[in-house]
């Protein structure tokens, strides 16, 4: 099994909040990021993709079409997008970063299965301190 990665950029805002909770209680959870402003963060995505080499190839998965993928279906739908209310995915869900690695699994996965490999793992940095790995499970 061969592993390969794929690094994108983009920028969004959110805001973290629950509808049932009070607001004094968002601000205990949730802090800053309650915020009804919003705030943002220049976020890093990879994906990890595994499989075999295919012999004609030499590749697990030609990195053109992942970045492809990541571009059109993930990356072009959040770059400069507030996630809670641009995003047709995320719309009336958190906008936690752990929620949003898994939507972008469920986007990612029947994509790069087409091209005859397998979604990994989709890591999501939303800070250089703070990130999410989620592995489908």
């Amino acid at each position: 099994m061969v592993y390969i990665q794929r690094r994108e950029r983009f920028s969004s805002a959110h805001q973290l909040f629950n509808p049932n909770w009070s607001i004094e209680k968002n601000d205990e959870v949730f802090g800053k990021c309650a915020n009804k402003n919003f705030h943002g963060h220049n976020f890093n995505l990879i994906v990890t993709v595994k499989g075999s080499i295919n012999p004609d190839t030499g590749f697990v998965m030609n990195l053109v079409d992942l970045k492809r993928l990541m571009k059109i279906y993930v990356t072009d739908k959040l770059d400069h997008r507030n996630l809670n209310t641009d995003v047709d995915f995320m719309i009336g869900k958190m906008a936690s970063t752990e929620v949003l690695a898994v939507e972008i699994w469920k986007i990612l996965e029947p994509k790069i299965s087409e091209h005859h490999a397998f979604l990994h793992c989709v890591r999501l940095e939303e800070t250089e301190n703070n990130f999410v790995e989620y592995y489908g499970e």
